[in-house]
């Protein structure tokens, strides 16, 4: 999901582009299981090769098990799993097609076609989606006020959207019950017996990863 960081990319200037890379759009890469709804990693920065490169080797580096991916379209998706799984991964692609006559600049475009593309390995048919992760990038526009959309509420500093969508996706894992599950995420992947409060969470000193 794209996030403005310090001013519109519409507005960065030349000595921007040059000088402060990190300014204007930036993308938050989201994994999800499907199953148990955790995220068990995020990363934040431009939409590229690079970043989805190093989005996937730090997913591969938090599963232990053989797993079944679906991604949409994004070209550098393919060249970031080869990397990161080696091909020891069941990888699809899911394509959709949008109408494209007309503007809708505030609302989401109609799709007209869906389809899913074999990349890599024996993926499950039934298995090949986006749906949750799309409901995530919701989660996140409704609990961080910087998402919300038209105003200038967006990051004024990468490291503070860092910060921000680091604190959203804990709470999101240990500390808020997921209406479906009726557990917690990280309970329910069995990381954790209990709910855990804010204050369990704000006591720990982790790493910084992304």
């Amino acid at each position: 999901m794209r996030q403005d960081v310090g001013k519109k990319q519409k507005h960065l200037t030349q000595s921007d582009r040059k000088n402060r890379p990190d300014l204007g759009d930036n993308y938050v890469f989201v994994a999800l299981d499907a199953d148990t709804k955790l995220v068990p990693y995020h990363r934040i920065g431009k939409r590229n090769r690079k970043t989805a490169i190093r989005f996937m080797q730090g997913l591969e580096m938090r599963l232990i098990n053989h797993v079944q991916i679906t991604t949409d379209a994004f070209q550098p998706y393919y060249d970031a799993v080869s990397i990161a799984f080696n091909g020891q991964v069941d990888y699809a692609q899911l394509h959709k097609h949008y109408l494209t006559n007309g503007e809708r600049r505030y609302s989401p475009p109609t799709i007209t076609g869906v389809f899913h593309r074999i990349m890599t390995g024996n993926p499950k048919i039934r298995g090949i989606s986006t749906s949750f992760v799309e409901r995530q990038n919701l989660t996140m526009r409704m609990q961080m006020r910087r998402f919300t959309r038209l105003t200038n509420a967006f990051s004024k500093t990468l490291i503070n959207l860092k910060a921000a969508c680091a604190l959203h996706f804990a709470n999101y894992n240990f500390c808020r019950i997921h209406q479906t599950l009726k557990c917690t995420p990280a309970m329910e992947a069995g990381i954790t017996n209990r709910l855990w409060s804010l204050d369990d969470l704000l006591a720990l000193e982790l790493p910084y990863y992304n």
